[in-house]
């Protein structure tokens, strides 16, 4: 199997889900356990399991889960007024990682929006539900036109 940047996200989100379900556990340590648990991207071809993925879709990972728990008061204060009413924490576990997720790549990297929110709408629906789907979008899409004005 070869990983693509929309599987080096999935970690990510994998990993953020994990944070978020056990508060106050470090990023190095969330992220650590996380790839001693990962079994090689060679699997299907007779790989040993276990092995941790390396290079650069692993950073690509890492920088995003880093970036979002360094962040994340900031990114929460930037969500609340988006939600319409709606508190952060009744959304799902995956809803909030991905909107966290989305957030931290519209303020700190170079892809492009709509990659972004097309990005966090599939996650949602992948990790989530099909119902995940136009708020991921609605609220991303807000935060995309504000930063572009």
């Amino acid at each position: 199997m070869t990983a693509t940047r929309r599987q080096a996200r999935e970690w990510a989100i994998q990993m953020l889900t994990a944070a978020d379900m056990n508060p106050g556990v470090a990023a190095e340590t969330i992220i650590n356990d996380f790839w001693a648990q990962v079994p090689t991207l060679d699997d299907d071809d007779g790989g040993t399991g276990g092995e941790v993925p390396k290079g650069k879709l692993k950073a690509f990972a890492d920088e995003r889960v880093a970036g979002v728990l360094a962040d994340e008061k900031a990114i929460d204060a930037i969500l609340e007024p988006l939600l319409d009413g709606w508190d952060l924490y009744r959304l799902g576990t995956v809803e909030r990682a991905v909107l966290r997720m989305g957030v931290w790549e519209l303020k700190n990297t170079d892809v492009p929006a709509g990659v972004v929110i097309n990005e966090a709408i599939d996650l949602a629906n992948w990790f989530s539900s099909p119902k995940s789907r136009p708020l991921v979008n609605g609220v991303l899409d807000r935060l995309a036109k504000s930063l572009k004005s």
